[in-house]
Parts: structure tokens; C-alpha cells; sequence
């Protein structure tokens, strides 16, 4: 693993994190638009560039956010996020007309975005976790994504959920540290201790604490399925209730709560560039969107990480 890392980026957690972490007021384009979430995501983006100094560079994006094959499996999943429509997620209004610009911006300078019909962006970062050469560090405020860090592949997680200033680099003893569980079983112990903000109940009188001890001494989740069976495996009489009680729940839960790693990917270059693809619609975009500063911060990020 003697080659730079591919920096694989959680576009939506960015950007929404950008979007309320920066007021409208502070970001406006000419016309009055707020272009907060452009700004904040362009120099987050800069921000992990200059520091991380990848090789390689992706966006991965929503292109199923709530897709129907989990949703088939708990019905719950991510349900109180639902707009509109079962496949529509809730965005603030102002946030909706900067995403394109944000897409238009990455293409400007050569970085690829995408997603894949029927899956997350998670999943889209678990694939690129398993297949590509490592060293590999995936950028996102999203917890789930610590069951992906793996030391021996060369996967870490800098986890931004307090920002992208405040990041955490992620490696299995971290994860170990923060949660008492291997990072491999962070999805069983998340299915077990339930995660509200993707409307997984999890096992009724099982918090994190008792979520870790199971997975320790059991394993996964099929693991304490079946040791459930067992009338010498040592479950208290209590726990061994409510954990009976959420089989059906449980078995579901684990292939909702497991990133997928085998999503087609389309066939594309991951590399750096040492200058924007197209420099004039770049200049275009940041003079209709009033994003100099942060679009020159990029270019410059991007061509001292290659240099």
C-alpha cells in the first residue's frame, strides 16, 4: 500500500452539513440565491484534499435514498425522512437548487460524482472500500459507514460529524475504543441498539452497552440468533426474552443495516487532476454563483496534492 489514497466522499452528508453549518445570509450568489451548501461543500472538499492529499477522488451521491429492497425488509427505514413520496427524502427548499450547482462544479474540475439506480451512496462507498487498491479513506458524517474501516485493506473513516475541521481518522482501534465492538460488527451492534435517525427501532431494553456485550461474546447477529437456541449459552432470562421477541427484526435488520459491496460501478477514472477539466466553466460558476474564493481554494488544493 505505497500508493496515495483514493479519497471517497459522502456528497450528501457534506453538503447537508454544510448547508446548516453555514448561515443563508453569509453565502449569497448576485442574484440573492444561497449558495451556502455550494460554499461550505466546495471548501470541505478543498479542506480534505490539502490535508489528505489523495491520488484519487470520488463523489458518491443518493441515487435510490431510500431504496425499495430495504425498505421491503423494515418498513420503518428511514420513514419519519419521507417527503412527498416513499422514495422522496425531506430537503430544506433552498437546499434543493444547490445540489446541481455542486454537481456542475465537480464536473467542472474533474472530480466524479455518481450514484448507482437501487442503492445509497453507502453502499457506493462500501464497493469502492472493497475494490479498489487501498489505501482508501471515505469522508462522512454517517455512523454506519465505521463498520467499512479495516486496517489491513487500509480503510479509515474520517468521520466528520462535528465538521470537517474536527474530523476523526478512524481506524480499527478507534472504533473498538468509541463503541466496544470490532469495526467488522458495527452493523450487528447498530441493528441491536436501533439507530433513530434511519428509523431502526433495534431491541427494545437494549442500549449500547448490552449491544456491545452481545456482539463480543456472541458474534453477529446470526451468531446470537443461534446461540438463542442454546439453553446453555448464557443469556439472562430477561434479555434472552426481548432478544427472542425481535427475531424477526433482527434478521431483517441485518442485510438493511450492512453496506452493500458488490454495486456496479461505472467504469471511470478515480485520478486527481492537477488542473480543472474545464477551466472556463469553472470560471463561469463562480462568477455566476459568487464562489471565487472557495473554487480557487479547491484548484489549488487539487494542484498542491498533485504536485
Amino acid at each position: 500500500m505505497n500508493q496515495r489514497p483514493l479519497l471517497a466522499i459522502d456528497s450528501a452528508s457534506l453538503y447537508f452539513r454544510a448547508y446548516f453549518g453555514i448561515p443563508e445570509s453569509a453565502a449569497r450568489a448576485p442574484d440573492g440565491s444561497p449558495v451556502n451548501a455550494v460554499r461550505g461543500f466546495t471548501d470541505m472538499l478543498a479542506t480534505l484534499i490539502r490535508t489528505r492529499r489523495p491520488g484519487r477522488v470520488v463523489c458518491a451521491l443518493d441515487a435510490s435514498w431510500r431504496p425499495e429492497w430495504r425498505v421491503a425488509l423494515i418498513p420503518s427505514y428511514k420513514a419519519h425522512r419521507v417527503a412527498v413520496a416513499p422514495s422522496v427524502e425531506e430537503v430544506p427548499d433552498t437546499l434543493v437548487p444547490q445540489v446541481p450547482i455542486i454537481l456542475d462544479l465537480l464536473a467542472a474540475v474533474g472530480i466524479p460524482a455518481f450514484g448507482v439506480d437501487g442503492y445509497e451512496a453507502d453502499d457506493v462507498l462500501g464497493t469502492l472500500a472493497h475494490t479498489q487498491p487501498g489505501p482508501v479513506e471515505i469522508a462522512s458524517g454517517d455512523r454506519d459507514l465505521f463498520q467499512l474501516v479495516d486496517d489491513a485493506r487500509g480503510t479509515r473513516l474520517l468521520y466528520c460529524g462535528r465538521g470537517v475541521a474536527k474530523l476523526e481518522d478512524a481506524d480499527e482501534a478507534l472504533v473498538q475504543a468509541k463503541y466496544g465492538v470490532a469495526a467488522q460488527r458495527y452493523a450487528d451492534f447498530a441493528a441491536l441498539r436501533g439507530d433513530p435517525s434511519d428509523g431502526l427501532p433495534g431491541v427494545a431494553g437494549v442500549g449500547d452497552k448490552t449491544a456491545a456485550r452481545l456482539v463480543e461474546r456472541y458474534g453477529g447477529i446470526e451468531d446470537i440468533l443461534a446461540a438463542l437456541d442454546d439453553p446453555d449459552a448464557g443469556f439472562a432470562a430477561g434479555l434472552r426474552t426481548k432478544l427472542a421477541s425481535a427475531r424477526d427484526y433482527l434478521t431483517a435488520a441485518g442485510p438493511v443495516v450492512r453496506v452493500a459491496t458488490d454495486v456496479p460501478l461505472p467504469s471511470t477514472s478515480f485520478d486527481l487532476p492537477a488542473a480543472p477539466a474545464d477551466p472556463d466553466a469553472l470560471v463561469a460558476l463562480a462568477e455566476k454563483w459568487n464562489l471565487a474564493g472557495p473554487c480557487q481554494r479547491l484548484v489549488d488544493a487539487m494542484s498542491s496534492s498533485r504536485a
